[in-house]
Parts: C-alpha cells; structure tokens; sequence
C-alpha cells in the first residue's frame, strides 16, 4: 500500500501540494489517504491499479467526491 505516514510527513514538512505516488492498490488505498486528513495531499497515482483492474476511476472519483471523513 501506500506510506500514509510519510506522505502526510511530507505534506506537514512543506508548503508544495503533494502527489502521493507508489503503493495505491485498491479503494482501501484511496480511504486512508483521506483518512490521514493531510491537507497539501492533493492526488494520487493510480496507473497500474487501473491497468491492473484492482481500482476502478470512476467508482474512485465516486467515492473521493462524497467522502465526508
């Protein structure tokens, strides 16, 4: 998965908005970025979990569009 940790760290350690990359499998991914409530986070790379078919976009965006954490 991703290092939820160390991305929010780095968004605590700056003032540039961050990109987490590297790790996201699946919804489950996706929700605990959100759930580290780091404000600079402002995305995710997704590639291969799509070409993978483990995340699908559509229900993704769904979700980050509704979540109320």
């Amino acid at each position: 998965g991703c290092n939820v940790p160390f991305t929010a760290a780095l968004t605590a350690a700056t003032k540039i908005p961050v990109i987490a990359s590297g790790g996201i499998h699946n919804l489950g991914d996706i929700k605990s970025l959100l759930d580290a409530k780091a404000p600079g986070i402002i995305g995710a790379i997704t590639g291969r979990a799509i070409y993978e078919g483990t995340l699908d976009v559509a229900e993704a965006q769904a979700f980050c569009d509704s979540y109320k954490g």
